[in-house]
């Protein structure tokens, strides 16, 4: 049984998966059970090995179209597409039990509990950064402030101020000076103790994603806003696809290879208008959106990459109980 957590209907699992088969210990071809569902659908219990070898976690699936019955699963494996928490939503509660049991996952499970916080994912890629130097992976200059009382700015402004977890522009503003600075400062002391960043403002031209799914898949994007937002990454937008150069495929592989490799994985880029200076602002995971004309094709290497892991549990398995 595969959970896949994803609750954009667009996209029907149970048909991508459509005929696709595992082998079992024996060799034998197994059909595969698919179970979509959102995180808000979903409770789960799990027990210690010692308690439960056999069943290490059993999750709960509320329905919400046709009988809207509460089915339980013993998930083999999970496959994950949407985002743990966000401003209105918070399934961490989820995700920990999924540890809990050990339950495979792609990503994985401490891969995606690591992007739960951007600092954490930020960190990763200024080691990247430390590794090469700014010339070659040029990771946007950043500050961290645990509360509001160490946010001292003494860049340029305009700056960019990010409040939180939060992704996708919330919880994002650009502030244009010192006067400003202290205005949202006074806001930030009301958040009940989120910390944030701040970061030169860039006037972006376009920006570019760049896409890898498993080890040989790439794909890179350029948006260029068209609804007049400084954030180029919201609101309408003309989506092209462009050539992944050289230097595209060495930021996706560095970026790739954080908490031990991410099978799902894309890199946003900004370019400034005038200079064509390139700036990488974040890496995503799992949940890294895919563009529409492509889904189709990209959802297939997402299934492939399941069906791969899952033969690769099944054999690990197999030679465990050879041995002992």
């Amino acid at each position: 049984v595969i959970a896949s957590i994803d609750d954009n209907r667009s996209y029907d699992w149970s048909k991508i998966f459509d005929q696709s088969y595992i082998k079992d210990f024996n060799g034998d071809e197994r059909e595969i059970k698919i179970v979509q569902a959102g995180w808000d659908c979903l409770s789960i219990h799990a027990d210690s090995p010692s308690m439960s070898p056999s069943t290490p976690a059993l999750v709960h699936v509320r329905q919400k179209e046709g009988n809207k019955k509460l089915i339980t699963i013993q998930p083999d494996f999970v496959l994950i597409r949407n985002e743990v928490r966000g401003v209105t939503h918070d399934y961490r509660n989820i995700l920990y039990g999924l540890m809990y049991a050990g339950i495979p996952s792609l990503n994985s499970l401490e891969s995606i509990y690591a992007f739960l916080e951007r600092p954490i994912v930020q960190s990763e890629l200024h080691k990247i950064q430390r590794k090469f130097g700014s010339a070659k992976f040029p990771v946007i200059s950043q500050s961290y402030y645990s509360t509001y009382r160490t946010m001292m700015y003494g860049r340029k402004f305009p700056t960019v101020l990010k409040v939180g977890h939060a992704h996708a522009g919330m919880g994002k503003m650009k502030v244009l000076n010192h006067h400003d600075w202290e205005d949202v400062r006074s806001v930030v002391a009301m958040t009940e103790g989120k910390y944030c960043t701040a970061e030169p403002y860039i006037d972006g031209e376009f920006d570019i994603r760049i896409q890898k799914i498993g080890t040989n898949n790439y794909r890179a994007f350029k948006r260029t806003d068209v609804s007049g937002n400084w954030k180029t990454n919201t609101g309408c937008s003309i989506i092209n696809e462009i050539e992944v150069t050289d230097k595209y495929k060495f930021y996706i592989d560095e970026a790739s290879n954080m908490f031990n490799g991410l099978s799902i994985c894309t890199v946003d880029i900004i370019v400034e208008r005038n200079t064509g200076k390139e700036y990488i602002l974040e890496v995503n995971g799992t949940s890294s959106g895919l563009m529409p004309d492509k889904a189709k094709e990209d959802n297939k290497l997402i299934r492939d990459l399941v069906l791969e892991k899952m033969n690769d549990i099944f054999k690990m398995k197999a030679v465990g109980e050879k041995t002992e």
